[in-house]
């Protein structure tokens, strides 16, 4: 178990050091490649911050004005239908626009329902099988400059909701509730 241990250490460490040893031996300048890399990366940057801006203030306003609660009161009934509980349907809601709002609300289901109970079980499996679509095409696609989205947008809302379906149906068999 220390080998493992030692290896996921080091595992870092010795993928840096092959990627440069790779690029010596192909004589490639290592660190003026790292730098164009860097101003490349600094461009993306700048050119991507209003949207992830616009993202980030629409989440805060969402929550803040009330709406998510309406929302979720609205979307109550149906949760119950699919054998949802309630306080799942904002963070479903959130992750669709931003991982780090409904990261917050995960971190709060888990410290009212705790990470074992059913709510905590189905919370864990949508957060690690569902995506924050909004936000990753308006970033993705305005870094790539992509206009035609095509079937992306009911694509990923039809995967969303099918890792939403399955976290409702493993949380109830790993639960037995």
């Amino acid at each position: 178990m220390r080998w493992i241990t030692l290896l996921s250490d080091l595992m870092i460490p010795l993928i840096f050091v092959g990627i440069i040893t790779y690029g010596l031996l192909q004589r490639v300048n290592v660190l003026e490649s790292f730098f164009q890399g860097v101003v490349k990366g600094a461009k993306v940057v700048w050119d991507i911050f209003p949207t992830f801006l616009s993202l980030v203030v629409a989440v805060g306003v969402f929550q803040s004005s009330g709406a998510l609660e309406v929302l979720t009161t609205l979307l109550e009934p149906v949760g119950k239908m699919i054998h949802m509980p309630s306080p799942l349907i904002p963070i479903a809601l959130t992750k669709f626009i931003s991982s780090s709002a409904s990261t917050g609300l995960v971190l709060q289901l888990f410290k009212d329902f705790g990470p074992d109970s059913l709510e905590g079980v189905m919370t864990s499996i949508m957060i690690g099988s569902t995506e924050t679509i909004l936000y990753t095409m308006s970033v993705y696609f305005s870094a790539a400059k992509v206009i035609k989205t095509r079937y992306t947008l009911s694509g990923a809302l039809i995967a969303n909701l099918a890792g939403i379906g399955a976290s409702i149906f493993l949380g109830h068999w790993m639960v037995g509730a």
